[in-house]
């Protein structure tokens, strides 16, 4: 089976390509490196041993997204590109709503005409926003969202739920992360944010460097055990293996299925930094300043559904996701930060997770 990954060299879709590579599967990546490095399909080599396709495409020309699909016979799709900053969202929304949804646009109409008929798509918890109950299950009300970022995912995630109703033969797994960290144990792999991070991990591991004097955290006066905001992390493996489980799920089943992917247990702030300081060894300074402006209190998942329906459920702890990220931060090369900086002013639109 031929899976296409778009997005495919960024932080989710490089661990996810790993763990399809080794299982025999054929991986086509799809990226124009705009928030990833070109190196990485070579160290996705030497995880795994085996060459992975890549095509240097911006998935909004059809014309090049179409010379893909003409040379291989792709069955199925995993579709990982998008912008992904939500404060930069805010300030660029025309930029999010032009570039994620019509990427997203393009590519369905493209497997529409070369009838692929898979897909799994990379949705997130902010289409969920400030929940009225907890865990968060997959029936919870969605729309009160805070960022464009969260209303592309949101609006995405309702393309193809009319698509696939439009298209009775068409399968859909749609897949909300809650807050995916940690790297490959390799440490071949992770995520290298282009300036500052847009999650809690990067900037823990840069302070742990000395990239970053201390870490500033946003409030301890929340209505939590410690008055720090808590949130559902999980382990990028967890979330690649979630990935390799719905594929045979995806294309033995028509319609549209919306999964969380979750540990079902949230976290504060002030516990991943203890975490992270128990893994490593490493004192990590921080303080306290005010909040801010669109964090909510707790947001941790319901991931009883991916259990049901996969078989699937995450098996990484805390520690192990402060101890792999701790591994990828030390080996990150300079150049991997200086490609993706040539990649950026060379003014291409996307790439993406």
């Amino acid at each position: 089976m031929t899976v296409l990954l778009t997005g495919g060299a960024g932080y989710i879709g490089s661990h996810v390509a790993v763990e399809l590579l080794q299982l025999g599967y054929d991986v086509i990546i799809a990226d124009n490196f705009y928030n990833s490095s070109q190196e990485v399909p070579e160290r996705i080599r030497k995880i795994t041993g085996k060459s992975v396709r890549t095509y240097n495409v911006d998935i909004q020309n059809s014309a090049d997204l179409e010379q893909i699909f003409k040379q291989h016979e792709i069955n199925a799709v995993m579709h990982f590109a998008g912008y992904k900053a939500v404060g930069e969202s805010v300030q660029q929304p025309l930029k999010y709503y032009r570039g994620n949804l019509d990427s997203t646009l393009t590519l369905l109409e493209t497997m529409s005409k070369y009838q692929v008929k898979n897909l799994i798509f990379s949705s997130s918890a902010t289409v969920y926003g400030n929940p009225a109950t907890l865990p968060i299950t997959e029936a919870c009300p969605t729309g009160n969202i805070a960022s464009p970022y969260g209303w592309t995912k949101y609006m995405i995630e309702q393309i193809i739920t009319d698509y696939a109703a439009a298209t009775p033969d068409f399968s859909a797994v749609i897949f909300r992360y809650f807050n995916p960290v940690g790297a490959h144990p390799s440490g071949l792999i992770g995520e290298a944010p282009n300036g500052a991070p847009n999650n809690l991990m990067p900037y823990i591991t840069q302070v742990a460097t000395g990239k970053r004097k201390q870490l500033s955290v946003f409030g301890a006066d929340y209505d939590t055990p410690d008055g720090t905001c808590i949130r559902d992390y999980i382990h990028i493996m967890d979330i690649a293996a979630g990935h390799t489980a719905a594929l045979p799920f995806c294309t033995s089943h028509h319609g549209v299925e919306v999964i969380n992917l979750g540990t079902g247990m949230g976290h504060s702030v002030l516990e991943l930094i203890s975490a992270f300081e128990s893994a490593t060894g490493i004192h990590i300074p921080f303080q306290i300043v005010g909040r801010r402006a669109g964090d909510i209190p707790v947001c941790f998942a319901s991931a009883e559904k991916a259990k049901v329906l996969l078989g699937w459920q995450a098996t990484r702890s805390l520690q192990d996701m402060c101890r792999d990220a701790w591994n990828w931060q030390q080996k990150i090369p300079m150049d991997l930060y200086k490609q993706k900086e040539l990649c950026i002013s060379a003014g291409n639109i996307e790439s993406r997770r």
